[in-house]
């Protein structure tokens, strides 16, 4: 018996290194042998093993389990699918949960809740990260220019920020309720520009008024009047390089004219990676966090908060985040272009 499933095995491997799959080989195998010669489930079961790279034909035994049951096989079907459940794995290789529950336990797998990223990222994008990541690394490593960067971002910051508490309570007692915020409630467009030092500059939107390349431009302007008040070094020296995102009012042909006017230095910025954005990765995480709980009643209080708010950063916090960026470009170089989630 055991040598007919051996010779079967062999079969198996004759026909996914001639490029069929299984359910072909499965139909090739029972023409010559007959309907009982091996089920169709166990043929995508060795061709998964296959697949993996492992062509050895013997079962490995194990405690409780069939001998069937190889852990190649149950890696194999997890790489084609990490969101198997145990059920599914155990009625695909015709086991008990709970053995494959053992073996998942022997090989170290965890279950783990999947992450939230911003963007479901194509080949060509994941690429283009690794590209822009690698050119930026080696560009400072060549010509550190981390001390001459300022970035920039905008933001929406709600009047009223809901922050939901805890509260004690009885056994069967119901919990206390907190109303969520009103969708279309009051708020204001932050947009602020930063260096290793701090803020550079920062303003908040005019009601009804929307970022596009006109708007854009006159922040630049008033952006370039500031640099050169607070950070004179940089208009006499080498210059500004410049950091944002590229959302369509920052890669305008009038806006890229603007950069080119003021001799500004633009860095590559991946689409949809603000992971690699230090105001989203780092500046407005804390901006956020500390605006949980509070209310403001008009734009000026918002104003008012936030001229507090940066005040109160020393330069270690901005130059940490500044700072952090090779690491990332790193990271995601070693990631294969994959978000760092956190």
């Amino acid at each position: 018996m055991e040598n007919q499933k051996e010779h079967f095995r062999h079969i198996l491997i004759f026909y996914f290194h001639k490029g069929k799959n299984a359910s072909q080989a499965h139909k090739k195998l029972c023409a010559v042998y007959g309907d009982e010669a091996l089920k169709e489930r166990q043929c995508q079961n060795w061709f998964a093993k296959f697949r993996s790279g492992d062509f050895s034909l013997k079962d490995e035994k194990c405690s409780g389990c069939p001998v069937e049951v190889d852990d190649a096989l149950i890696k194999a079907i997890i790489n084609s699918d990490c969101h198997s459940t145990t059920r599914e794995i155990a009625e695909k290789l015709h086991v008990s949960h709970t053995c494959i529950e053992n073996h998942l336990k022997q090989l170290g797998y965890v279950q783990k809740l999947d992450t939230w990223v911003p963007h479901e990222l194509k080949e060509s994008q994941l690429t283009q990260r690794i590209s822009s990541c690698d050119l930026l690394k080696k560009h400072n490593e060549n010509d550190p220019f981390l001390k001459r960067l300022i970035t920039g971002d905008e933001k929406w910051v709600v009047y009223n920020n809901i922050k939901r508490k805890r509260s004690w309570s009885r056994p069967g007692e119901p919990t206390q309720t907190t109303s969520k915020a009103d969708i279309h409630q009051k708020k204001v467009l932050l947009s602020v520009w930063w260096d290793y030092k701090g803020i550079v500059y920062f303003e908040l939107l005019p009601p009804n008024r929307t970022i596009n390349s006109d708007v854009y431009i006159e922040q630049l302007t008033k952006l370039n009047n500031a640099v050169e008040e607070k950070r004179p070094e940089l208009t006499n020296r080498k210059g500004v390089v410049f950091h944002h995102d590229n959302a369509r009012p920052h890669t305008s042909l009038v806006t890229r004219q603007k950069l080119m006017e003021l001799g500004w230095d633009v860095l590559p910025h991946p689409p949809y990676s603000p992971d690699l954005a230090p105001s989203d990765y780092f500046l407005f995480r804390s901006l956020q966090n500390s605006l949980n709980g509070k209310n403001f009643n008009n734009d000026d209080d918002v104003k008012s908060y936030l001229i507090q708010f940066f005040a109160n950063k020393n330069q270690k916090f901005f130059e940490r985040g500044i700072m952090m960026l090779p690491e990332r470009w790193q990271k995601v170089i070693d990631q294969n272009g994959q978000y760092i989630t956190e």
